[in-house]
């Protein structure tokens, strides 16, 4: 390794007179959060930033950038009792008070098919504005459990897309079908405005 040559005087007088109106760098302050301005001064490895909590307007905290939080799910319906339904309107529809505005019958479908053709049904009453509406399942035989539409309807009506648009369902009236049909109430779409004239 080469030795380091000392300079001579006149190169160390020169070198005085060079810098002598040189000042000394002051540190820049701290930024107000207290955070260091680069990752230099900070000792950590750039692209590792931490993030920083925010208070959004619901008045809760989370991390910035974090995806806000999904809304919770419908509380499931189940036969003549809903969540979000005035309990008149529930007894009515268990009653049959409710007029009958479309019906779909599912009997000697598949499964899928019957699935298919509810979500159909449904997604198109609601959109013509329909309130209440009567799906037939049948009842099943004995052989069969009581009837795989039976028990596979009302599933469908708590699961996505169709729990968007029903607000509750119940047996019909022993004359409309019994336990072998369901009121179904679905929830009021409004009109979209038309055109200003």
């Amino acid at each position: 390794m080469a030795e380091r040559r000392r300079p001579s005087r006149d190169e160390a007088e020169l070198w005085k007179t060079v810098t002598k109106d040189v000042k000394r760098a002051k540190r820049k302050p701290p930024s107000p959060g207290g955070e260091p301005d680069s990752a230099a001064e900070s000792g950590k490895k750039p692209g590792k930033t931490r993030a920083t909590p925010r208070k959004t307007g619901a008045g809760t905290i989370r991390a910035a950038g974090a995806m806000a939080p999904t809304p919770p799910p419908s509380p499931e319906l189940t036969h003549g009792r809903a969540a979000g339904v005035d309990k008149r309107t529930v007894d009515r529809l268990r009653r049959g008070q409710i007029a009958i505005e479309a019906e779909i019958d599912l009997h000697g479908h598949t499964q899928e098919e019957a699935h298919r053709a509810l979500q159909a049904f449904v997604s198109g009453q609601a959109g013509a504005g329909r309130r209440c509406v009567r799906v037939v399942t049948g009842k099943g035989s004995f052989r069969e459990g009581g009837g795989v539409l039976k028990s596979a309807v009302p599933r469908w009506l708590n699961e996505s897309p169709l729990r968007e648009q029903v607000l509750a369902f119940s047996h019909a009236r022993r004359d409309d079908g019994g336990e072998g049909a369901l009121y179904v109430l679905l929830r009021r779409r409004r009109p979209k405005p038309g055109p200003a004239g």
